[in-house]
Parts: structure tokens; sequence; C-alpha cells
């Protein structure tokens, strides 16, 4: 009885047994159609070629590891600072450059510490969270003061201007990105305060010359006439020129604004009964609305003054370059901000061709001038400033330093719809007290 049953047992393991052989050689193959044909020798049995699949794989590695070190080396001694960090805000990278930048000396790679404690800059700490939460690309350009243990250290370092671009990652990552922009800052700042003094010392001899020329166009007779009335505008262009880059001076040196609730209709439609006269004459209408008011009008937060200069500048600018009996349209409405709380945007479209493609990125650079060769006639879009060959060339630029100095936002674009140039404005909304009223 007992050889029956040590026969039995026998066939039921020996049966277990191929079984399981046959199962591991099916997972084999199936491992080896993920491996490279020309790896394996198909004439070989399953096993052999099992080992030479693992060989290959065990080359692949080491090279992979070799890459990886190289990579490393290449990542810590890059120009560009970069810093990594996981889902939990902990530090992962620290290259060369970014120690440097961020003034970071007692970093311990694989420690429990948070970002912020290894380096005190909550503006960064803030563009890492929102690359993570939008997972999307974003930079931020901030001043960063390193560290300090004492008050005099604190007194004595000088701030670094930094930009850094926040890129988001696999499993909640983020790398970021720095680059050192002093250099660059110091350099426009030595630039701009050599033009600012250059029109200073240009105004006073720039308004003489053009009372004489304005003097002589009254006491001149025949030809002589004709060549100093040719020479007053251009006189005029370049008093204008000088007086705008003094303006855009002051307000990058943060001049004082005097604000105060603002009702933005009444202040859009009093800048349009000054352009009037040039807008009849172009048969220019004007349309004006505000979206979601709940019966209540818009009013922002503002320099009363500034504003105007706003206003004026980009509706004189969609007036010139409107088509003849085309229509300007200014649109507004409530949107709100995370980090800045309620805001009033604004459009104003016109009607014309639009910007071109090459001057989009340039429109409020000083002095910039877009192509008219580039398949744009004079009379096209809100671009004035860019591209007519009157004017400062500084209109626009002005505009920009106004809406920033409100801690604004302004854009330049084309209109889906219209296809014309559109100027979106973003501004701090404002609740006017019950003196005020809801009107002008």
């Amino acid at each position: 009885m007992w050889v029956v049953a040590f026969l039995l047992g026998f066939m039921i393991g020996g049966g277990i047994f191929a079984w399981r052989e046959q199962l591991q050689r099916r997972h084999w193959h199936r491992l080896l159609t993920q491996v490279p044909e020309d790896v394996t020798e198909k004439s070989l049995s399953v096993q052999s070629q099992m080992r030479q699949a693992l060989t290959h794989l065990s080359q692949v590695h080491e090279e992979a590891q070799v890459q990886l070190r190289m990579y490393e080396v290449i990542l810590e001694l890059a120009p560009i600072g970069y810093v990594q960090v996981d889902n939990e805000n902990h530090p992962l990278i620290f290259n060369r450059q970014a120690r440097s930048l961020l003034k970071v000396s007692d970093w311990d790679p694989g420690g429990d510490r948070l970002f912020l404690e290894v380096v005190r800059s909550y503006e960064l700490d803030l563009l890492i969270q929102q690359t993570r939460n939008y997972q999307r690309s974003s930079y931020q350009e901030w001043q960063f003061f390193p560290q300090a243990a004492d008050a005099a250290q604190i007194s004595s370092q000088n701030p670094q201007t930094l930009r850094a671009y926040g890129l988001p990652l696999a499993d909640g990552d983020v790398g970021i990105f720095l680059e050192d922009r002093q250099m660059l800052v110091e350099l426009s700042q030595s630039r701009d305060r050599w033009m600012s003094d250059l029109a200073h010392e240009l105004r006073t001899p720039l308004t003489s010359i053009q009372l004489v020329v304005e003097t002589l166009v009254d006491r001149l007779e025949g030809p002589m006439k004709g060549w100093v009335e040719r020479l007053l505008p251009e006189t005029q262009r370049l008093v204008t020129l000088v007086q705008d880059w003094l303006e855009l001076s002051h307000l990058e040196n943060q001049e004082t604004l005097t604000t105060e609730p603002l009702h933005l209709q009444g202040l859009i439609e009093s800048v349009w009964q000054t352009l009037e006269p040039l807008a009849v004459q172009k048969q220019v209408t004007f349309h004006y609305r505000e979206l979601e008011t709940d019966g209540e009008p818009f009013w922002v937060e503002g320099d009363s003054s500034r504003l105007y200069r706003v206003f004026l500048n980009v509706l004189d600018n969609a007036i010139r370059y409107s088509p003849p009996g085309g229509t300007i349209h200014v649109q507004a409405q409530r949107c709100a901000d995370l980090n800045q709380g309620d805001r009033v945007q604004l459009e104003i479209v016109d009607e014309g061709e639009g910007f071109a493609s090459a001057d989009l990125p340039h429109i409020f650079e000083r002095l910039y001038r877009g192509d008219p060769g580039r398949g744009r006639s004079p009379d096209a879009g809100i671009t004035g400033e860019v591209m007519t060959s009157t004017g400062s060339g500084l209109g626009l630029a002005i505009v920009q330093q106004i809406i920033l100095a409100h801690q604004g936002t302004i854009e330049a674009s084309n209109h889906p719809q219209t296809g014309g140039a559109c100027l979106t404005l973003n501004l701090p909304r404002a609740i006017p007290s019950s003196r005020e009223g809801s009107g002008p």
C-alpha cells in the first residue's frame, strides 16, 4: 500500500514541478520579448538567453550609472543655479551656483529640514507652491536678502536681484532654475541715470530754442518763414521727448502716488471728452460697458492724474490708428487674484489691423518703433507710439510704468474677434465711501 502512495505522491509532485517549470518558461519568454533581438541568440535554451539578457541589462545599468554621475557633475558645475525639492518641500538638490546665490552653507543632503528653513526667501517658497499647485512653469524676480545673524549684518548687506523659473516635476517635485540679475539691473540703472541726467541738461536749452523759433515764425516772411515753420514741430517733438523721459524716470524712482477711489466710467468718459474733437474728424465712436456689475458701478484705487494720463495715451493711440468710421470698445469686468484680492480688468480694443507679431514682445519698450514695412499701414491698431514716426516713442512705456506703480498689470495682444489691437489693464478694485456716491 505504501508503494502505491509513494508512486502517487511522486506523480503529483512531478506534475506540480513540471507545471511550475512551464509557467517559469512562459514568464521568461514574455520577458525575452522585451529584450532587443540582437542581445540573445534564439538558438540557445531559454535559460541561456536569460543569462545573456541579464548580462546585457547589467551593462546597461552600469552605463546609466556612469551617465548619471556625469550629469550630476555637469549640474553641480553649471553656471546657472538649480534647486529641486520633493512634494513636502524638502530640498533634494542644491548645485554649487544655487548655494552661492542663496548663501547656503549648512545644507545636508538627505536631511529632513524644509526648504524655508534652509533658505529664508518667502518669494521663492511661494513660487514653488504656485508651480506645484498649478502644474505649470512660472517665474519670479525679486530682491533677495541673505539670512543675517544680527542687526549690524542686516544693515551692511546689499540685496541681490534674482530671477527664478519653476518647473513642475513628477510626484509633486519642483525644479527651480536661478539666474543672477544684479549686474543687468545695475547696468539698467546706470543707463537710466545717464539718460535722466542728459534729459535734465537738454530741457533748458531746448525750451529756449522753442521760444526763439516761435518768435521767429511771427517775424519772418517768404521762404525763410517756411523753413522756420518746418523747424517748429521738430523742436516741439524734442521737448516732448525730454519731458516724457523725465516723467518716466520719476515713475521708475517710485514717486509717491496719491490714490483714492475713482469712478472708472466717469474717468474714462472725461478722457474721451478731451479727445472727442480728434475722434469726430475720423468719425470714430466710443462704446463702454461693464460686465457683472450687480447694479453697482466699478471703482478703482488709483492716482487720478496718473490714470488720466494712461487712458489719454491709450485712447489717443486707438483713435489715431482706427479706420475711419470705426468703434473703440472698452469693456470692464471684475476678476479675483489669489494674492492681490479683487481687481478690475479693462479691455480697450480698436478695429484696426492689430499689432504686428514681430512687435508684440517689444510694445512697451522705450523708444521702440516697429517696422512699418512689415505689412502694416500707418493707420493700423492701437500701436501709435510704436508705428508712427511722430510722438516721443515713450507713451506706452509711461503707461506701463504708471500701471505697475498702481500694483497692476498691462498686456498687449490682438483681439480674436475684431482682429484689432487690444490692451488689457488690471487695476485694484476700490469700494467708494458713502460721500462719494455711486457715480461721477
